[in-house]
């Protein structure tokens, strides 16, 4: 377990620093089309944080997937509430969504079926991969 928690920690450190990035052209592009757009710098001091924390937690949590004792259900499940959690929080504390019931909920109906399609994908795509090679090892 101690390896895991190392590859969460490098992971996060190593790509924490995307989400600053993504941050400064989402402000830049914003700046550039709305009027008025202004931040003062208590505001930006958080979303710099808390996009740097988002992208921390969003790559270390890759590691979920890699734990050989666990269940791909329990990997799932531990990686998507990281992830949720993680959003919810960020978007709260930034202010771009509201602290409403209902916009909550439709952030997590989003969250969910983008979740469930983008790992839909990736397992078919791996799931192809591995009947391709599967099928090369036994030709030989």
């Amino acid at each position: 377990m101690k390896k895991y928690a190392k590859d969460f920690l490098f992971r996060g450190l190593a790509f924490g620093g995307f989400g600053p990035i993504i941050l400064g052209i989402i402000y830049a592009i914003l700046e550039g089309t709305l009027e008025n757009f202004s931040l003062d710098g208590w505001q930006v001091l958080v979303a710099i944080l808390s996009t740097y924390l988002l992208a921390f937690f969003q790559a270390g949590g890759s590691v979920f997937n890699q734990i050989e004792e666990w269940s791909l259900p329990k990997s799932l499940f531990c990686h998507f509430s990281l992830l949720y959690v993680c959003y919810v929080l960020c978007y709260l504390v930034n202010s771009w969504i509201p602290f409403e019931i209902g916009v909550v909920a439709i952030f997590t109906l989003v969250f969910v079926v983008g979740y469930a399609i983008i790992w839909l994908t990736v397992f078919l795509a791996v799931k192809g991969v591995s009947r391709k090679l599967n099928g090369r090892l036994q030709e030989q």
